[in-house]
């Protein structure tokens, strides 16, 4: 999440810095149903699936994914605009955690070195910071490199709202009291997410809808790509 001129971008950067203390409490508790039921194995399964073994999490937040994949064997670094998240990721432990934005990353700033791998866990609220950030992952991958995304499922969470893009205000319902100032968000359709991924030079292998059993929508789409190799024209970053 990076900052831009667009006052909600801003706003999505705000929440999470105010809500870094109940979000880190909720993972620890376990206390969204979503994602223990469904929705953390579901992003496990998928980045197993293509076995990196040097991976990057964008917007890592306290840590716990990384944590999980480096249980299985992959070098993880986890990355967050947050430093009250990264304090508590880093005090976690289980893999590398910095402090960077997804400005620097989309400028090519940021030294982060060369992956197989690149996951972002519902971490993709935003609309032009999102798509200038996965433009720039191909510098950052080796061939082949993978980029995968876990997102609330367009059909599912259009709610009311015709079913087009456009920002929607934030909620934090189902997510506990503790929670305040929810972000707003960028909805994508999944023709729109599709078009984005293959503009920015992605690939796409796979779409999954993973859900709970016997539930009557999925619980998020998951979407895999294979960066194309005419977009890493300099090939894979340094840690210089």
């Amino acid at each position: 999440m990076e900052s831009s001129q667009d006052p909600r971008e801003l706003d999505i950067v705000h929440s999470w810095h105010v809500n870094a203390g109940a979000w880190s409490n909720a993972i620890r508790t376990s206390s969204i149903a979503s994602r223990t039921l469904v929705t953390n194995q579901a992003i496990i399964d998928a980045v197993s699936s293509v076995a990196p073994r040097r991976l990057l999490d964008l917007g890592c937040g306290e840590g716990w994914l990384v944590r999980a994949l480096s249980t299985r064997g992959m070098s993880v670094v986890g990355v967050d605009i947050v430093p009250e998240l990264i304090a508590r990721a880093v005090a976690l432990g289980g893999g590398e955690f910095q402090v960077q934005d997804y400005a620097s990353i989309a400028n090519r700033r940021a030294r982060l070195g060369a992956f197989d791998a690149v996951v972002c866990n519902f971490s993709l609220l935003g609309e032009q910071s999102v798509e200038s950030l996965i433009a720039a992952l191909p510098f950052y991958l080796n061939h082949p490199g993978y980029l995968i995304v876990q997102t609330l499922h367009p059909v599912s969470a259009c709610g009311e709202y015709p079913y087009r893009d456009g920002w929607r205000e934030g909620s934090w319902l189902g997510f506990g009291r503790d929670f305040s100032n929810p972000a707003p968000w960028y909805f994508r359709t999944v023709e729109s997410w599709s078009a984005m991924l293959e503009r920015c030079a992605f690939d796409i292998l796979e779409c999954r809808e993973p859900r709970a059993d016997a539930a009557a929508s999925p619980a998020s789409q998951i979407w895999i790509g294979r960066a194309r190799r005419s977009a890493q024209t300099s090939g894979p970053r340094s840690m210089e």
